[in-house]
This record gives C-alpha cells, sequence and structure tokens, in this order.
C-alpha cells in the first residue's frame, strides 16, 4: 500500500481545488447563526414547537448536498459551472506546497462542522428541557416550593389542562375611548367559554387584573393557575373591526393557534363565536352539545352595552350615573336587549348598597328591569340571580330567592358571580359549611379576586374557624389593601386569638368609618375600656344610625345589653336593613338567644332554625 498516502493527498488536493473546505467552513458557521436566530423567533412570535426542529433537519439534511454541489460546480463569472478537471501539475502543487499553506482549509473546514453540530445539539437540548417543563412528573426545587406554597394558599398547585384565561384584548384603535370595545369583546368571549361545562374559565375580575401589567405569560398564568390562555388586540375604525386572538400554552409559552378576523360590526357576535369554537377545538374538549353562541343584538346598542357594562366596574357614583345613562341608550335603540336591562338592574341595587339613591326606590327600579329582561328571555340566568339577591337581601323572602338562585344556576351552573350569590344565600339559610365549599371550589378559578377572599374569611369566622379566616384576610389585604371591612374583620378575629393590642391597632387601620367605630366599640370593650367603647358606639350612632341599625344591634349583643339590641332590631326591620338577612346565621347575636323575645323575633321574620332549614335549596359545586 506505499502509494495510498499519495492517493489521500490527491483528494485532499482535490478538496482543497474544488473549493469543498471553503463551503463546508461557511455552510457550518452560517447555519450556526441561522439556528440561533430560529431559536429567539420561535420565543418571540410563539411560532410552533415543530419550527425549530424542522429548521435544524434542514440544516444537517443540506451539509452534504452543499458538499456535493461544491465538488460539482464552481460559481465563475459566467455563472455555475460544472467543475473541470485538473489542469497538469496543478494537483502536484499542491501536494508538494508547505504544509502551513495547506492546513488552514482542512481546519477551517473542522470549524465549520463543529458549528454545526453545536448548533443541533444545542437546539436538542433546548427541546428537551421543553419537554422536562411539559412533564408534571419532573420539577425542580423552586417548583416543588412554590406548588406547596400554593397549596397552603388554597390555589390547586397543577392546574387543569382544560384551564384558561381570557386576558383582556389590548385595542389597538387610534382612540383610547375605543378600550371599552376591546374589553368587551374579551368579556364577551370568557362569557362564552365559561358556558362549556368541560372548560375551567378563570373570572373576569381575577384576568382583568393583570391588564397593563408587565408580566410574561408563564407567569400569569402560574398567579391564575391555569394552563391555557388566550389574548389578543381589537382594532376598531368606524364599523370596520380587526380582531386578532391567539392561545398559548401557558406552561410552555409555546403558541397553539391564532386566527385574525377583518369584519364589519354586524358580524361581531359571528366572530366571537368562532373564535370560542376554535379555542375549544384547540383545547380538544368535547361538547355535550352544540357550542355557546352570542346572543346577536344591534351593532350600536353592543358598542354602548360595553361601556356601560365597563363603566360600572368602577363602582364610583358618577360611573354609575353615566353607566345607567348608557344602559337606557342601548335599551332606546334595542329594547330587547336582556342584557342591558340585567345590567340597569344590578346598578340600581349597587347604588342603593352605597347610600346613592334612596332604597325602596332603587330596590323598586331594580326589581323592574330585573323582571324585563326576564320578559324579553325567561332563561336568562344573570336576571334570575338578580331577582333572588332582592329577594335575600331586601324582601327577606329566602323561599323565592331559593327559587330564582335555583333557575340561574340550573341554566347556568359555571358563572362566578351567580355561584358567589347562591353561596351568600347558603350562608345566609345557616349552612355555613356548605357556603364554604363553594368559596373555597371559586377561589383557585378566581384566585386574585378579593371579593371571594373577604367572603370566606368571614365565613370561616362565623364558623369558628379564627385562624383560617385571618389567614384568607389577610389574602384579601394583599390583593386590596383598601378593602373595606378586612381590617375590621381582622381586628376582630385578632381580639378573639387572645392579642387585644394587635387587635386594636388593626382595627385602626380599617379606611371605612362605620366599620372602623364599630371595630373600636368592641375591642375596647373586650379590654375593660368602657369609656372609650361607649365613645366609638355613640360616633356610630350620631353618624350613622340610619343605615347601620343591624350593626348597632350586634354590637350591643356583644357587650351583652339585651334592650337596646331589640330596640335597634325594630329599628332595621323598619328601615328595611339589609343585614338583617344575615341575623339568624350568625355567631354575633349568641349573647341574647336566651331572652325571651329572640325566638319570636326571628320567628316573624321567618328565620328561626326550623324555618330556615325547612328550605329547600342545595349549591351543587361543578366538578
Amino acid at each position: 500500500m506505499p502509494d495510498q498516502p499519495a492517493g489521500y493527498q490527491r483528494f485532499f488536493a482535490e478538496l482543497k481545488r474544488r473549493r469543498v473546505f471553503r463551503v463546508m467552513a461557511v455552510y457550518g458557521a452560517v447555519a450556526f447563526v441561522v439556528l440561533q436566530v430560529a431559536d429567539i423567533l420561535q420565543d418571540g412570535l410563539r411560532l410552533p414547537e415543530s419550527f425549530l426542529p424542522f429548521i435544524t433537519a434542514t440544516a444537517l439534511l443540506g451539509f452534504p448536498v452543499a458538499i456535493a454541489l461544491a465538488w460539482a460546480f464552481d460559481l465563475t463569472p459566467e455563472g455555475m459551472q460544472r467543475t473541470g478537471e485538473a489542469a497538469p501539475g496543478e494537483l502536484t502543487e499542491i501536494i508538494s506546497a508547505p504544509i502551513s499553506k495547506r492546513w488552514p482549509a482542512g481546519l477551517l473546514a473542522l470549524v465549520g462542522v463543529v458549528a454545526l453540530v453545536a448548533g443541533a445539539w444545542y437546539v436538542g437540548r433546548q427541546s428537551a428541557s421543553s419537554a422536562s417543563s411539559e412533564d408534571p412528573a419532573v420539577s425542580t426545587p423552586a417548583q416543588a416550593a412554590g406548588a406547596r406554597a400554593d397549596s397552603a394558599s388554597g390555589v390547586a398547585p397543577d392546574p387543569a389542562p382544560e384551564s384558561i384565561a381570557v386576558l383582556p384584548f389590548v385595542n389597538m384603535s387610534s382612540d383610547p375611548e375605543q378600550e371599552y370595545f376591546s374589553d368587551g369583546i374579551s368579556e364577551e368571549l370568557l362569557n362564552l367559554l365559561a358556558q362549556i361545562p368541560e372548560l375551567q374559565v378563570t373570572s373576569r375580575s381575577s384576568a382583568f387584573s393583570f391588564k397593563d401589567k408587565d408580566l410574561e405569560i408563564p407567569e400569569i398564568a402560574r398567579r391564575l393557575n391555569v394552563a391555557h390562555v388566550l389574548e389578543g388586540s381589537v382594532r376598531k375604525s368606524g364599523d370596520q373591526v380587526r380582531i386578532t386572538a391567539q392561545l398559548i400554552d401557558a406552561r410552555t409559552d409555546k403558541h397553539l393557534w391564532s386566527d385574525t378576523w377583518d369584519r364589519t360590526l354586524d358580524d361581531i357576535f359571528a366572530v366571537q363565536d368562532e373564535i370560542a369554537a376554535d379555542v375549544a377545538e384547540q383545547l380538544q374538549v368535547e361538547l355535550l352539545g352544540a357550542a355557546p353562541a352570542v346572543r346577536a343584538v344591534d351593532p350600536e346598542a353592543y358598542a354602548l352595552f360595553l361601556q356601560a357594562r365597563q363603566l360600572a366596574y368602577h363602582f364610583t357614583e358618577e360611573g354609575l350615573d353615566r353607566s345607567n345613562e348608557l344602559y337606557r341608550a342601548a335599551l332606546e335603540i334595542d329594547p330587547e336587549y336582556a342584557a342591558a336591562w340585567a345590567g340597569l338592574s344590578t346598578n340600581y341595587g349597587n347604588q342603593a348598597a352605597y347610600g346613592l339613591s334612596p332604597l325602596e326606590e332603587s330596590y323598586r327600579m331594580g326589581r323592574e328591569a330585573a323582571n324585563r329582561a326576564l320578559e324579553i328571555d325567561p332563561d336568562f340566568a344573570p336576571a334570575l340571580a338578580g331577582l333572588g339577591a332582592i329577594e335575600m337581601w331586601y324582601d327577606l323572602d329566602f323561599g323565592a330567592a331559593t327559587t330564582h338562585y335555583s333557575r340561574a344556576l340550573a341554566l347556568d351552573p359555571t358563572d362566578p358571580e351567580i355561584l358567589l350569590g347562591a353561596a351568600l344565600l347558603t350562608e345566609v339559610l345557616g349552612r355555613g359549611t356548605e357556603a364554604i365549599d363553594v368559596y373555597e371550589y371559586l377561589i383557585p378559578l378566581d384566585p386574585v379576586n378579593p371579593n371571594l377572599h373577604a367572603a370566606l374569611a368571614f365565613a370561616y369566622w362565623n364558623d369558628g374557624r379564627p385562624e383560617e379566616a385571618l389567614e384568607s384576610n389577610n389574602t384579601t389585604l394583599s390583593l386590596s389593601p383598601g378593602y373595606i371591612g378586612s381590617h375590621y374583620l381582622g381586628g376582630g378575629v385578632l381580639e378573639e386569638l387572645g392579642d387585644p393590642e394587635a387587635a386594636l391597632a388593626e382595627t385602626m387601620k380599617e379606611p371605612f368609618e362605620p366599620y372602623r367605630l364599630l371595630g373600636l366599640s368592641r375591642i375596647h370593650d373586650a379590654m375593660g375600656h368602657s369609656a372609650e367603647s361607649d365613645t366609638a358606639l355613640q360616633a356610630l350612632i350620631d353618624r350613622y344610625a340610619d343605615g347601620w341599625a343591624y350593626n348597632i344591634a350586634y354590637t350591643y349583643a356583644l357587650r351583652g345589653e339585651a334592650d337596646p339590641v331589640f330596640e335597634w332590631l325594630d329599628r332595621a326591620i323598619e328601615n328595611r336593613d339589609a343585614g338583617l338577612a344575615q341575623l339568624a346565621s350568625t355567631v354575633v347575636f349568641n349573647n341574647i338567644e336566651d331572652d325571651p323575645r329572640w325566638q319570636p323575633l326571628i320567628e316573624s321574620l321567618g328565620m328561626a332554625p326550623e324555618q330556615l332549614a325547612a328550605i329547600e335549596f342545595e349549591v351543587v359545586v361543578p366538578k
């Protein structure tokens, strides 16, 4: 085999002459850069998971093709031409050249091969890492700690595969005032998806709490405990609308699906239906019946409705007044718009609750609006629940309230607002444990809703579970530091746990004066400070007697003074005080339940234990 080295030398020389080494070096370097850019683009644009493996496979398969083309063809000024035979002595000249002139070509080729292999290895490593993050059996210590923390706070550590949050769509219109429209589109999609029993949909209050927050999708999903997120944008110009929506698997931050619709306002409901159906299909949800659909209404009335609902969420005097005006404007265009009537009914109730309008008049108009919605659509669940709320808090007619809430739940068993109202009714009926079950079901669906945590804190406290009440109350305050009544409740719980000094300090933080005075009277009485307790209670009476008669009555009950308890309860009954609904279900009147006047009073109101027990009502927590 004496001529074999010469053969290798000739082959090496031929590779060099045909510039194969140069092609190998350039190809490898370029492929490495392309793979890095592809990795960045996949994450930035949320391209399909198959994008990066496809680019890698193309790069690897293209390498031998590039070598073959370099061997067979030359790039000349006249274009691509087949490589000719070596001139006499040309290969010998290459072979006989000093090694210092020969090794750079081979070294560069080696570098190119290494770059290509390194790029492919990097992509493979990234894919393996992503796969392990999807495997619920694989977790880091930090993830395990996070799961324990979530479990301790009452939030499920592992999101259900069919769970989703609909984030507020971004307003891409030139007019910032059009934001109500993009928010409304998001809400309608959320409401549609919530009608699918197999889907676990985060409520609006939690999903919208991340609006304008600079947080990545996986972090938002972790806080909401969902596996998927639907986000998008809305651009509205006149009656032309462009809606873009995309579905993201939040566990991997991978884009699953997206689409864009260019429509007129006349087609807006069809677009919402299409998006909801596409999302359900992407999540592989098997629908038990037809996909939910939007009730189509006049487009102009719909736009007014969205704006009115957005203003109502602020719960300000000006916002509610303006919201009522817009609801009425929508109803002038479309008098058969059931949702607008129901929204108007809710506003009237809120205005009554906040003392912004006369109690009797507001509840009368609220009842009329809810009934008008039911004349249009007898199966409109929010209107049924609205009537149930009026019957519970104002009429004290619990039998009628259970009838309307039962019907609302049968029609829409997953609506979080209806479930919350039904749980409050369950608690009023003296079935606090059942109410707690509902609250504990709702909180993982809506973990950043302070209303749910506040309701659960009160239910725990009333159920004799002060430590859990304090934990839920602290969660409420972490989500909403100024939440009305929470510092008052926290002070009461701390006093019950035997820390009156901390209770007093907590009560002083209460921003809402009636609750602060109630709390101070209670805490000072427990500490033996009679004068301070009397001063706080008298200030409450002087300033808030008409609207707080029920609360004044239970403050006297906590002090063990029976005569003023019944005087103030009579006044509460005369004023139709909404607090009376809780009269028989709360522990604050325990001190006077042996008084001979107590049993006749609660029987006259239909609140004796046997009377409440006879009312059939059950809230079935969805599976």
